[in-house]
């Protein structure tokens, strides 16, 4: 598999109408801004894309905009988590029918599985099609469920497909742990981190983020990437300082703050699917002031 990722890649939001019905054309204009300003990759539906509160059906219609919209100017890999196998399959057959680039996936909730049981769901999920597959951890959001070094080995031991992990547990102490198994066994396996956590992370051989602020300041995520490349651990310091406040701003009724923002910044997306709340006015000022202070207004694209 020749896929390569690096950089600030995006993991967009999903865009609503009033009524909560899929707004397709606000879709369009969303990952046209994020191929302009710099995104080296688009995925699609992360959980700040409300993946868990859309149908399949709404999926699948996103998935083929993406692909059309995008239209190979960067890669376009596929969410295609699903609590039954046979929907994550289906999802991922789509992605590869209509052009995708790549699926990724997360490891299966709610059950608690067992090791083998995270094993064979990602060797028949692999194994349904020929594109690159990612894989997804993050045990804080799926009550502890995570990979392990030995289980990243098994699984690169029967899948050539698979080549990047998406790596969100935010302990350096896991990173290193799969990322020294994985490239014993794969070298140009990538480890991408999980929101923009970068200047930790790169120097443990992170390759770039699913950038979650970047909806909001995509000069200061591609400024933060630079930095850390480049070595210049002082300025990547500065900025990551910058971007763990607005984290802390967005994960705060995540992802319905990170839309709010998106409001102050002239790129409106609608609301947040129920049970999750809609920021409001009186959260959207609050967010107002948070990026007054830290200056993002004066240094990023406003509008569309």
């Amino acid at each position: 598999m020749s896929l390569i990722l690096k950089g600030v890649m995006q993991s967009t939001v999903t865009p609503l109408k009033a009524d909560f019905s899929p707004d397709l054309e606000t879709f369009e204009q969303l990952l046209d801004f994020h191929v302009r300003t710099g995104a080296t990759a688009i995925s699609w539906p992360h959980h700040k894309g409300e993946s868990l509160n859309l149908t399949i059906a709404e999926r699948k219609a996103f998935a083929e905009v993406a692909v059309k919209v995008v239209a190979g100017r960067v890669p376009v890999s596929i969410h295609v988590s699903a609590l039954a196998v046979e929907d994550s399959m289906a999802l991922a057959r789509h992605a590869q029918q209509i052009g995708a680039d790549a699926i990724i996936a997360i490891t299966p909730y709610f059950w608690n599985p067992t090791a083998n049981a995270i094993y064979d769901y990602f060797v028949r999920l692999g194994a349904s099609v020929d594109l690159p597959l990612i894989a997804y951890n993050s045990p804080s959001y799926l009550s502890g469920i995570e990979f392990t070094g030995e289980l990243i080995v098994r699984l690169l031991e029967r899948l050539p497909n698979l080549i990047a992990m998406k790596e969100a547990s935010f302990n350096s102490e896991k990173f290193l742990e799969i990322s020294r198994a994985a490239l014993a066994i794969r070298p140009a396996f990538s480890m991408i981190a999980g929101v923009e956590f970068l200047a930790p992370s790169v120097p443990l051989g992170c390759v770039g983020s699913y950038s979650s602020a970047g909806a909001i300041c995509p000069n200061l995520c591609t400024q933060l990437y630079e930095a850390c490349v480049a070595g210049k651990s002082a300025r990547a310091r500065e900025l990551q300082f910058k971007l763990a406040r607005l984290w802390d701003l967005f994960r705060d009724q995540y992802p319905s703050s990170l839309k709010g923002g998106m409001v102050i910044m002239g790129r409106p997306v609608g609301p947040t699917r129920p049970p999750l709340p809609t920021a409001g006015k009186e959260r959207q000022a609050y967010i107002a002031t948070q990026l007054e202070e830290l200056g993002i207004p004066a240094s990023e694209p406003y509008g569309w």
